[in-house]
């Protein structure tokens, strides 16, 4: 079974030349094409990157975040998220790896096996970088307007929040 694995992606790959061959496609072209369009791609979605990043960062340094947590932490405690996890609710949308470096200072500040370590891995896993997602997908596709997108892209990331607390509760207590 090892073997397969070793082998699945060779196979694949010389499966669709072997294709690409027998339709008479010239797959260096195809290739150097798909290529082409890719750094067309990037080019497009490089900037709006640039901005979220610098954002996130500007947001961290100033202390906006502290009181944001400090903020929102009664409404939090009642629908049962910890408020420690305000700065990570608040930078997951917008930055995947921001998110992780909160994530990994919640972690070593409470530990991986407490109930916040345990919540901020799980809203990790259960949520999506939001702004950068759209800022990738609908760049590449030259969507200016979200409209409804974004608000029902962040309702999923809240109730993916709410969901990581309640499934922590219900498997390890809390």
């Amino acid at each position: 079974m090892e073997l397969f694995y070793t082998m699945l992606v060779p196979f694949v790959i010389a499966a669709v030349s072997l294709y690409a061959i027998s339709r008479r496609v010239d797959v260096y072209t195809a290739l150097v094409h798909g290529a082409g369009e890719g750094l067309n791609t990037l080019m497009r979605i490089v900037p709006s990157l640039i901005a979220l990043l610098t954002a996130v960062y500007m947001l961290r340094a100033s202390g906006a975040l502290e009181l944001a947590a400090h903020l929102l932490a009664p409404v939090l405690e009642h629908l049962g998220i910890p408020p420690e996890t305000v700065a990570l609710m608040l930078v997951r949308p917008v930055s995947g790896s921001a998110a992780l470096g909160v994530g990994s200072e919640l972690i070593s500040a409470y530990g991986p096996d407490s109930y916040i370590g345990r919540v901020a891995a799980v809203m990790l896993g259960s949520t999506e970088t939001t702004f950068y997602t759209i800022a990738v997908y609908f760049g590449a596709v030259g969507i200016t307007k979200t409209r409804y997108a974004v608000p029902a892209a962040l309702c999923a990331d809240l109730a993916g929040f709410m969901a990581a607390a309640w499934a922590v509760r219900l498997c390890f207590g809390g």
